[in-house]
């Protein structure tokens, strides 16, 4: 995951901890690896605090993309900002939320060129419908600048069984059946 004005890889799904060896993937095997931004739901993002509306949705971009620093989003108030991303299980965090223990908190470090991941626990990122990130504090300065959120994973499609609801009988009920006539027969067998 990324903050502060930098980039990061990690973040939903599988988080492999490569510690940003540039050497281990070529560059469009990686792009591949961060691909999940394109299931990202933008029109349903959220981005807490940022200071033009809108630009919360613009660092999650393509890998080849992360360098690129036309698009971010800026902090306003303070140097806070919640992104709530459509795809963990608070659906409308706010920052009255942020106090609860988070499945995983990162230690970000300076990264201009994008290239650190941060391996997570996997367990804890399965199955995930919505991820919020808290970028709680930077390296000092009035506001936050995140120029892309890298999010790293596998997506499957939500499987939706619609209910059905069916009669199962254990043991004939001889009153529940329709019988014309019966008729009883005894059998002697010498």
């Amino acid at each position: 995951m990324s903050g502060h004005g930098h980039g990061h890889g990690g973040g939903g799904g599988h988080g492999h901890g490569h510690g940003g060896c540039e050497g281990e993937h070529e560059p469009a095997e990686r792009g591949l690896e961060y691909a999940l931004y394109q299931r990202i739901d933008t029109e349903k993002l959220q981005c807490l605090n940022e200071s033009r509306e809108g630009d919360g949705k613009l660092v999650f971009k393509a890998w080849d993309q992360r360098t690129d620093r036309e698009k971010f989003v800026e902090s306003d108030a303070d140097e806070e900002l919640l992104f709530n991303i459509p795809y963990k299980n608070i659906p409308h965090m706010s920052f009255d939320d942020v106090g609860r223990e988070p499945d995983q908190a990162f230690r970000l470090n300076r990264d201009p060129q994008a290239q650190l991941e941060y391996p997570t626990k996997i367990a804890r990122f399965t199955n995930v419908n919505h991820l919020s990130i808290h970028v709680s504090k930077n390296f000092g300065t009035e506001t936050t600048r995140v120029y892309y959120i890298g999010l790293r994973g596998e997506f499957s499609e939500a499987y939706r069984h619609e209910v059905t609801i069916c009669n199962y009988e254990a043991s004939a009920n001889p009153a529940d059946h329709k019988v014309d006539t019966f008729i009883p027969q005894t059998n002697f067998i010498s």
